[in-house]
């Protein structure tokens, strides 16, 4: 009898430890962003699910720094061991759909595309530390998504590993 109690107890308790760890809140403003980003992903053979389960949230917020001199539109966060716990996107990115779909892509390429750092200063790249003109970023979707997506560390990852399986083989 104690014995099915005990066993009762685990399982139960590793229904509740399997449920948790997949709980993920998504600000709906970001879903469908976040799920052409998922998609871009599947194009490029790059995962993303694992992660994905590792975060709290994706959440618009209004803590990040928004100033005439500097904002920070986004930013990972991170616990007391250094793993991200959440991207956060600035309430103010919203104020235009093009502005809020080139932050977002950017701090979700530093999470699941692995950009450690930026690429640039502001060159024009979805990756840059600044982009003054999101405008022409926009105006040039497809190619900035093929340049994010072909230049990230995942994506080089993924390709080395193939061509040391290729040569492996042969």
């Amino acid at each position: 009898m104690k014995n099915r109690i005990l066993i009762t107890l685990i399982i139960i308790l590793c229904k509740v430890v399997l449920v948790n760890a997949q709980d993920v809140s998504i600000d709906g403003r970001l879903q469908p962003l976040l799920n052409d980003f998922f998609t871009k992903c599947k194009e490029y053979d790059i995962t993303y699910y694992d992660k994905l389960f590792k975060l709290k949230s994706i959440d618009i917020v209004n803590t990040l720094t928004v100033s005439e001199k500097a904002s920070t539109l986004g930013m990972l966060r991170r616990n007391k061991e250094g793993k991200v716990v959440s991207i956060d996107i600035n309430w103010v990115a919203q104020l235009d759909k093009e502005i809020l779909k080139v932050v977002a892509f950017h701090e979700f390429a530093h999470y699941f595309l692995e950009y450690e750092t930026h690429v640039c200063d502001d060159c024009g790249h979805i990756m840059s530390v600044v982009n003054s003109d999101y405008f022409s970023i926009a105006n040039d979707w497809e190619n900035k998504l093929k340049q994010l997506f072909e230049e990230s560390p995942a994506y080089a990852k993924k390709m080395s590993l193939a061509f040391v399986n290729h040569k492996q083989e042969k």
